[in-house]
């Protein structure tokens, strides 16, 4: 049973979908940033110093401290219910660019991919000089009118 694990878990394609997950995780973490610390600041100033992190909507106050809440950390201290709409604004963009980003680098892959399956333009017929037939480039007589043909 530790035999079949063993090969089990050294099969490449395990192995590949381990880096490609830890990869993926660690990229994740690079879009959150680029989301909050790059792109929503400039988006939340031209709409009027919005911050998409706190916008958010209480559907229901803490009995023990009431609104208002400034920022989502303090509704949640205080024990309300919220619809954090902002965080959901947050997570779709980060969702568009990290869906976008993995088609960029699928779309190039393919690309390379498709490079190195092209077929190579070296001929694979030859015209009969006698008959003008298209016979094999390995041919060494023409099948049309059997002449010999020189390599």
């Amino acid at each position: 049973m530790l035999n079949d694990f063993k090969e089990f878990a050294l099969r490449g394609n395990v192995v590949d979908m381990a880096v490609g997950i830890i990869i993926g995780a660690a990229f994740g973490g690079i879009v959150n940033s680029l989301v909050a610390d790059v792109i929503m600041p400039p988006i939340g100033l031209l709409l009027g110093k919005t911050d998409f992190s706190n916008i958010f909507m209480v559907l229901k106050e803490s009995s023990t401290l009431p609104g208002p809440y400034l920022t989502i950390a303090d509704a949640k201290k205080a024990g309300a219910i919220t619809m954090n709409i902002g965080l959901f604004i947050n997570t779709v963009i980060n969702f568009i660019i990290l869906a976008f980003a993995i088609f960029m680098v699928i779309r190039s892959l393919n690309a390379m991919k498709r490079k190195q399956e092209a077929p190579s333009s070296a001929p694979t017929t030859k015209e009969c000089p006698f008959c003008c037939s298209t016979v094999a480039i390995k041919a060494v007589r023409c099948p049309h009118c059997t002449a010999e043909l020189k390599g």
